[in-house]
């Protein structure tokens, strides 16, 4: 009986220790990403925006931002280019959209041209950033060597 026993308990110790070597998964490698290089509807009054800054930090834009999960906030200029928009220049100004990152999303980022009336002068309210399209998309940061 005490064979049986001791076979039992090294098999159980064997499994103990065989379940704390398991490798899990390298969690610090996994990302979204956030993406402005996609064409929007303009017929549903969404138009493309550059990236100006990340999280209050001057970028140069670029397609897409691959980041680990967390909230970033990104400061958007707008393209609106329709022949409706009657603001003058100076009320072209850059807007900030809070985007919560999660691993293996794609968030399409644009700026909704409000149509609900005209605005003129240097009215603001004419555009929100948004984000107009989430998609499942793989991502994986580059190894840190």
């Amino acid at each position: 009986m005490s064979l049986w026993r001791n076979q039992v308990l090294l098999l159980l110790g064997v499994c103990m220790l065989l379940s704390a070597c398991a490798s899990q998964p390298d969690t610090s490698r996994y990302c979204g990403t956030v993406s402005g290089y996609s064409e929007p509807d303009r017929e549903q009054n969404i138009y493309r925006v550059v990236v100006t800054h990340l999280n209050g930090k001057p970028v140069i834009s670029k397609p897409n931002y691959q980041l680990s999960p967390g909230v970033y906030e990104f400061t958007l200029a707008e393209l609106i280019d329709s022949p409706t928009l009657k603001v003058k220049l100076a009320a072209r100004t850059p807007k900030v959209l809070s985007v919560k990152v999660e691993a293996n999303q794609r968030y399409h980022i644009a700026a909704r041209f409000n149509t609900d009336k005209v605005y003129r002068g240097n009215n603001t309210a004419f555009w929100e950033p948004e984000v107009w399209l989430t998609q499942e998309h793989e991502c994986e940061l580059p190894e840190i060597k």
